[in-house]
């Protein structure tokens, strides 16, 4: 394997297809591209100052590093790449990736991140920015702390584990999410979604879990909640405490402590109340 060591690189692509290497304590400074099209590599203690760093790479592992502001657009079409104890301050990154998997990483404009990627492991990742995780596929997380909107719209086949995620319209248009331990706060949570569990979760949310189709909540909270549920089909809601209002719920199931007001205005046509049940428990 060869080893580059306190080196410095600047211009266009200065390692193109750079194969079966070892980089430690390497700053690479302005000029697009500088390891595109590369593999098997192992990178320590490097510094991204500029675009396109790793580009059509595959089998890249980064530890201790620093993509800085600049190195925008950063890991595209990469396979099997694995970052852990690193900074990212750049947006855009990651992009029609297969085989990801982050543990220690911190994201500090992670707008537009991670978009159309497949098969991603998260542990210990803090996210800040819109639209993360965008249409990506086959996602396990395990303890992220995110703020942003918008997260992981169109994205199918999540597993969340013990997060706090500050996100408006978070898991639109999803397919078979299920949601552990967590805490979410945001409005508009889980519209059109198909196949979403909350298990013994916290939910903050105005007209959140709407439009959803096989909705299940297991040892839940809801805790100021408005307008929820409102044409969902197939809910089995099983709920702590109270929530402030239900509306227009189409079929299933909600257990609750208590409904400040359930409320059911929508057409004949549409709201057949004979198909849901919704049961208080400081009513029985």
């Amino acid at each position: 394997m060869k080893e580059f060591k306190d080196d410095y690189y600047e211009g266009e692509r200065p390692l193109y297809a750079l194969c079966d290497a070892k980089l430690t304590n390497t700053t690479f400074g302005v000029g697009e591209s500088p390891l595109k099209e590369t593999a098997n590599l192992d990178l320590d203690g490097v510094v991204f100052t500029y675009k396109y760093p790793l580009w059509y790479s595959n089998h890249i592992k980064v530890n201790n590093t620093i993509f800085e502001t600049l190195s925008r657009s950063g890991i595209w079409y990469t396979n099997d790449i694995e970052i852990t104890d690193s900074t990212i301050q750049a947006p855009k990154e990651f992009r029609r990736c297969d085989g990801i998997k982050l543990d220690n990483v911190h994201f500090s404009d992670a707008e537009e991140t991670m978009w159309n990627c497949k098969n991603i492991k998260m542990h210990d990742v803090y996210v800040n920015g819109d639209y993360f995780g965008m249409n990506s596929e086959n996602i396990y997380v395990d303890h992220m702390d995110l703020v942003g909107n918008y997260l992981f719209d169109g994205g199918k086949n999540i597993e969340v584990h013990n997060s706090r995620l500050v996100s408006k319209d978070a898991f639109w248009n999803c397919e078979n999410v299920t949601v552990y331990d967590s805490k979410i706060s945001g409005e508009y949570l889980s519209w059109n979604t198909k196949n979403i569990t909350f298990i013994n979760c916290t939910i903050e949310s105005d007209q959140g879990l709407c439009y959803v189709d096989h909705l299940t909540m297991k040892n839940c909270r809801t805790v100021r909640t408005d307008l929820a549920f409102e044409l969902c089909t197939n809910i089995d809601a099983e709920l702590n405490g109270s929530i402030m209002s239900i509306k227009n719920p189409i079929s299933g199931k909600i257990v609750v402590d208590h409904a400040d007001d359930i409320i059911f205005d929508g057409k004949p046509q549409t709201i057949d109340q004979s198909k849901i049940q919704i049961i208080e428990r400081d009513k029985q």
